[in-house]
């Protein structure tokens, strides 16, 4: 409502503050035909809104009866608005508005109603398919001052509208639209402005004894639907359908704002251009951006899906503010509620451009510090504080009753269910429980004295499991030990919560081990074994899907003889400041092997080239005369590191500084080492004996590779290692899919408590690892399913990209409902998702919002833009949002 002057004001002229802080205590002056089809069909007759109605008279100041062509070249237009004395009318006569003649005052929440109903109307009507939203739904609001008096005749107000205290334009305007020779002009006041003017003069005259003729009060009205450029837009539209006009002149039929009726207009379109066409400084209603503060898209795409959630979009867009319970002490004084409703107002408000909501953020890092700053968050955590944060605001029970939960004791599910929600109504009831809440059924069993436990429990949301996503792919690279076969990855499908045992038993099925072999299994970073994998208990979650395994295949040793590791290094030349210089760099994957019957530098060669077998790059073996079975071969190859020349292709090269031979010309050398292959410890020598492995059972060695051995293996073969799970970004669709309805099934299914979930049975007076099952009972208007895409636990974060085949106009849930009432749909229609692209911690939020007339838009922070509805599933997708098909 607009403020009215205090007694006070010593000010002839007072002005009623047309903002108030606030664009909705604005009052709209608007066709009554316009306004009364969408009261009628929003509310029904007996909350029919009641009104003031008054008919205008011409003014004092005109001598004769008013013409408009005179009225343009005065400087003030006056006339009074007498009150009937069958006052109080909610405008059932059936001739009113037929003439075009009768116009209500309406507060600002009424007029974005109406306008509200008048665009989802049309949009609906014309299936989306004509015109832009804009041009469909927006005509000009401009602003025009009046100057409000009480004459003699207390009845009556008196009215001037000034070209001082408006423009030319302005004041042409409202010379057309308050002309009272051609036929009668009423008006009617649903505002309630009108009645706090006279009672405030009244309260003046009893206090000054005497009235004060001299008193005025400017009032702004903001003026809707009378606009010379809607008169235009919609001949426009006329013209585009079939029907066709000659002119905007008085008696043509025209469509305002999807009223069709016979409107005589005395505007006139000979100054088109100047109106025609403005239709973009208007946008279409609720299709409004919100501003990135910075990493505030997970916000921006919750609040985008709740601000087109239907039936909260018509509370707050109403007078919502008596229901904040400012004595809650688990609310937050409704400052969250007024918050949001300030933020969906502006949303909704026609002709708006992207909001930047700081004033909701800082509400919501007050009330919510792990919101704060402008880190990247969940918006699903977003959406629950704030749905229960409005609740506790909106609560319409002052003082919650102490509430006993009594046992079923053997009555019947539908009068136990009842009795829990009745409790729960009893403490908790406004707009988001009407709108937004169910209820499960809980049913708990003890496994050792199977005592059974059923609760009926409310809930908001529901958070579904990815079932597709129990098991889990791995590659693993298998690697001979005898140098009989090349490595090999295989890809197995494993628990995704099971164990090491679990990788054994499906990879050991994957390359059919033999009865007399076993695996070992290792982690390889940096060229190097990190770690072992030999504990059969240790879960698979410790392993991540961008670490690189392999499995040895070794056989089976009851001896336990020791193993040997074998690091490879090899000389690479790297520029630096312009120098080239060499320095060894390790490459490849490491080797493994049992020691049997080696004891010296000989068989450790041996035992090496064996190893490498499988890597020649040519036909012809790599030193062949070594027989490394026999000790005749070890002094042959004695022999020939003794024989050595250190000249090749002609070219000289002696030793450098340190006395170390140039690569391209000397043989494998081999040195005691690390487990990280950095330290040598001292090299091994033909012929002489290699000393015992360590208390760890292995060996570990680095052998540094001369050049001609790097020609002649398949270094790349040796040094390839795929990942455990390599993602696809490229994929339009991501292979593992699943539908909605496995989700729901499985999130449906019976399981144990886990053991930091123990329940405490009644009947053994312990706490039992108890199974649980999961019924849905009651089904609220809105359903709101979250995807559980995120996993988290000690080890690892993680992302599941599985594509949810989820319904889009029929979600049918009357298989899942275990309470039938026949009064209740239990289908569902989607109308938003809240979308999460990228990785965790990070990536990138949106939303797609069903906009009436099968029309779909992306709000991706301040950008809004059509998207057809195909693309509306994805493998983002995170939030759905459905309400209820009503049959």
């Amino acid at each position: 409502m607009v403020g009215l002057p205090t007694d006070d004001s010593s000010d002839p002229t007072h002005r009623l503050d047309s903002d108030n802080n606030n664009n909705d205590q604005r009052v709209y002056f608007v066709p009554f035909r316009w306004w009364k089809d969408a009261q009628d069909s929003t509310s029904g007759e007996s909350d029919a809104k009641r009104g003031i109605l008054y008919t205008a008279t011409p003014g004092t100041s005109y001598a004769g009866p008013m013409k408009l062509i005179n009225n343009i070249f005065h400087s003030d237009l006056s006339f009074n608005l007498r009150k009937e004395e069958d006052s109080l009318h909610t405008g059932e006569n059936g001739e009113v508005g037929v003439s075009g003649r009768d116009y209500a005052l309406v507060p600002g929440e009424m007029w974005l109603q109406a306008l509200k109903w008048h665009t989802d109307a049309k949009v609906a009507a014309k299936g989306g398919r004509s015109f832009s939203a804009a041009e469909d739904d927006m005509a000009d609001v401009y602003p025009l001052q009046l100057r409000l008096s009480i004459p003699r005749e207390t009845n009556s107000l008196g009215v001037k509208i000034s070209k001082k205290d408006n423009s030319v334009e302005l004041f042409r305007r409202a010379c057309k639209i308050f002309s009272v020779d051609s036929e009668q002009l009423r008006i009617w006041d649903f505002s309630g402005q009108t009645t706090l003017y006279f009672v405030n003069e009244r309260n003046r005259f009893l206090k000054d004894c005497q009235r004060q003729s001299d008193q005025e009060i400017l009032l702004e009205l903001q003026v809707y639907g009378l606009s010379d450029s809607m008169k235009c837009r919609e001949r426009k539209k006329d013209e585009m359908s079939g029907q066709h006009t000659a002119n905007c002149s008085s008696g043509a039929s025209v469509l305002i704002n999807g009223c069709n009726g016979t409107a005589k207009s005395n505007f006139i379109c000979t100054n088109a251009s100047t109106f025609c066409g403005r239709s973009g400084e208007a946008g279409s209603l609720g299709l409004t951006g919100l501003q990135n503060l910075g990493n505030t898209c997970f916000m921006n795409s919750a609040i985008q899906c709740l601000a087109h959630t239907p039936k909260m979009v018509d509370y707050f867009l109403g007078d919502y503010s008596r229901e904040i319970n400012h004595d809650n002490p688990l609310g937050m004084n409704g400052e969250i509620a007024s918050a949001f409703g300030d933020l969906l107002r502006k949303l909704w408000a026609p002709g708006a451009t992207p909001v930047a909501p700081r004033t909701f953020k800082s509400k919501l890092a007050r009330f919510a510090p792990q919101f704060s700053g402008f880190n990247q968050h969940d918006s699903q955590e977003l959406l629950a504080f704030l749905l229960d944060g409005l609740h506790e605001d909106l609560n319409r029970v002052k003082s919650k009753p102490y509430v006993e939960v009594k046992d079923g004791e053997g009555r019947r599910d539908e009068e136990v269910a009842d009795e829990y929600w009745q409790n729960h109504l009893a403490r908790n009831d406004s707009i988001i429980v009407d709108v937004c809440q169910g209820q499960f059924k809980s049913t708990l069993v003890c496994p050792e004295c199977k005592k059974v436990s059923i609760t009926f429990d409310p809930f908001m949301y529901l958070s579904l499991p990815l079932p597709s996503t129990t098991s889990r792919t791995m590659t693993v690279t298998v690697i001979s030990t005898d140098g009989t076969s090349q490595p090999y990855p295989f890809t197995i499908t494993v628990p995704k919560s099971g164990k090491f045992e679990d990788l054994i038993q499906a990879l050991s099925v994957a390359c059919s081990l033999g009865a007399d072999e076993t695996l070992l299994v290792a982690e390889i970073y940096n060229n190097r074994i990190i770690r072992y994998l030999e504990e059969p208990a240790d879960s698979l979650s410790l392993i991540r899907d961008d670490d690189q395994l392999v499995a040895y295949r070794l056989t089976k040793d009851i001896d336990k003889t020791p193993l040997v590791v074998f690091m490879h290094r090899q000389m690479e030349e790297q520029s630096i400041h312009g120098k080239l210089t060499s320095s060894w760099k390790t490459f490849g994957i490491p080797l493994v092997t049992r020691l049997s019957n080696v004891v010296n530098g000989s068989g450790i060669h041996g035992l090496y080239l064996k190893l490498l077998n499988p890597f020649q790059s040519q036909a012809e073996e790599v030193l062949d005369e070594i027989d490394t079975s026999e000790s005749t071969a070890v002094e042959d190859i004695s022999q020939k590191e003794h024989a050595s020349s250190p000249v090749s292709n002609g070219f000289e090269k002696p030793p450098d500084a340190n006395g170390v031979v140039p690569p391209s010309e000397a043989e494998l050398q081999f040195y005691i080492t690390d487990e990280k292959g950095i330290v040598k410890e001292s090299q091994i020598i033909m012929g002489e004996a290699v000393r015992a492995a360590g208390a760890s059972g292995r060996l570990h060695v680095l052998a540094s590779w001369p050049e001609k051995y790097v020609k002649q293996y398949d270094i790349q073969l040796l040094s390839s290692l795929p990942q455990i799970f390599k993602s696809c970004f490229s994929a339009k669709r991501p292979q593992e899919s699943v539908s909605l309805y496995k989700c729901l099934q499985a999130f449906l299914m019976e399981e144990p408590l886990g053991p930091e979930d123990m329940w405490y049975c009644p009947g053994c007076k312990e706490h039992r690892q108890a199974s649980k099952k999961l019924d849905l009972w009651r089904l609220p208007e809105i359903l709101v399913i979250h995807l559980k895409r995120f996993s988290y636990n000690r080890f690892l974060k993680n992302k599941l990209e599985t594509y949810v085949d989820f319904p889009v106009d029929n979600l049918d849930l009357s298989n899942y409902i275990g309470y039938r009432n026949g009064e209740l749909s239990n289908r569902y229609m989607l109308y938003a998702v809240s979308n999460h692209y990228g990785s965790m911690g990070g990536g990138h939020y949106t939303a797609f919002v069903h906009h009436g007339g099968g029309l779909w838009y992306e709000f991706d922070d301040s950008r809004v833009y059509s998207v057809s509805p195909e693309k509306i599933k994805t493998s983002a997708a995170y939030l759905l949002f459905y309400r209820r098909v009503v049959e």
